[in-house]
């Protein structure tokens, strides 16, 4: 359990930030970024939550993914260094559960005959922000993964690019009952 008493340290005022090893590092490093940009994800699924409390089951989903979100700021948040650092990390069944959510959300919707554009009910138009959210996460991640000496667990980046997703698929889901998708039109303003 995390116990925060205080909440200002003022040890980030020279422009760091410790990991969870102890390791301080530049606020613009990619690890913070990483981490940073998974917690925005998280924050904007949050506000889709406000939006899909009619939807139980979407919402309790939500909700799961906003713990393993936080499991997977801890991963990002202490480096491995030569197998020696204990940390929680995602792990398969977490991508696995993902993936079974996806399906079950799909299950009742149409094939889609056309991309969608963001937007129809609130809850959707936010899904979709989510979303965004979630690949620019997923696109540091695997940046960093890149990097010499660093490293970021693949099932990570697998989760990462499942709940991209599965938040498509849920915004289908929410706009299926009422407002239905909106659906790209190419060349339509020509």
């Amino acid at each position: 359990m995390v116990v925060l008493n205080r909440i200002y340290t003022r040890t980030g005022d020279d422009g760091t930030t410790a990991l969870g090893s102890g390791e301080r590092r530049p606020k613009y490093d990619l690890r913070i970024a990483a981490y940073g940009t998974v917690d925005e994800t998280n924050a904007a699924i949050g506000v889709v939550r406000l939006y899909v409390e009619d939807l139980r089951e979407l919402d309790a989903m939500l909700g799961r993914i906003q713990n393993d979100l936080f499991d997977l700021g801890a991963d990002l948040a202490v480096p491995d260094r030569e197998g020696k650092a204990e940390r929680l990390r995602v792990v398969a069944s977490q991508v696995d559960r993902l993936e079974r959510d996806i399906d079950a959300l799909n299950d009742g919707l149409a094939p889609l005959a056309s991309f969608v554009l963001p937007g129809g009910t609130p809850a959707a138009a936010h899904l979709h922000v989510a979303r965004t959210i979630c690949r620019r996460a997923e696109r540091v991640m695997v940046e960093l993964k890149a990097q010499p000496h660093e490293q970021v667990g693949d099932a990570g980046i697998r989760y990462m690019n499942r709940l991209s997703d599965f938040l498509f698929v849920a915004s289908r889901a929410a706009n299926h009952n009422s407002a239905g998708d909106v659906l790209w039109v190419p060349g339509q303003n020509r």
